[in-house]
């Protein structure tokens, strides 16, 4: 256990680093008038501290070649995290920041459930058990009292 204690910790902090970007993103929203360009603003600097990272760690950039043999919908992972931040931007001042991550999480539990059940993407397969599904029914639970 104490071998994982650091990547959980940083598990939570990434968990904390997105309601930070949604509340600066929607900050940003209202200061630009626009949705479209704070996420725009958003995937700018991203773009750029990947950069910086990849010249960090002095990763080579990868081959025209190695790039065509990547299936097309492994490049798409960007769209849904421009949805995520798309989304985050609309609804973080409707919901709340606890509601909207509250109901993140559900959603995500969902279908890390079923990616786990089906091996969807490749993700190593794990039944759905009873205990899984007591998980996920406790985490709806917590978004419920969340709202309330």
């Amino acid at each position: 256990m104490l071998k994982l204690a650091l990547p959980m910790i940083l598990a939570v902090a990434a968990g904390i680093s997105l309601v930070m970007q949604q509340a600066l993103n929607t900050n940003l929203r209202t200061a630009l008038s626009s949705a479209a360009w704070s996420g725009f603003m958003s995937y700018l600097l991203g773009v750029l501290c990947m950069a910086v990272l990849a010249f960090l760690l002095r990763d080579p950039v990868p081959s025209a070649a190695v790039a065509t043999r990547i299936p097309w919908f492994a490049w798409t992972g960007g769209l849904f995290g421009a949805i995520f931040i798309g989304l985050g931007i609309f609804l973080v001042p409707q919901l709340g920041a606890a509601t909207f991550f509250a109901l993140l999480i559900a959603g995500q539990m969902f279908g890390s459930i079923a990616f786990d059940h089906f091996g969807v993407l490749g993700v190593p397969v794990h039944p759905v058990s009873a205990v899984r599904i007591a998980g996920v029914a406790l985490l709806v639970g917590g978004v419920v009292s969340i709202r309330m």
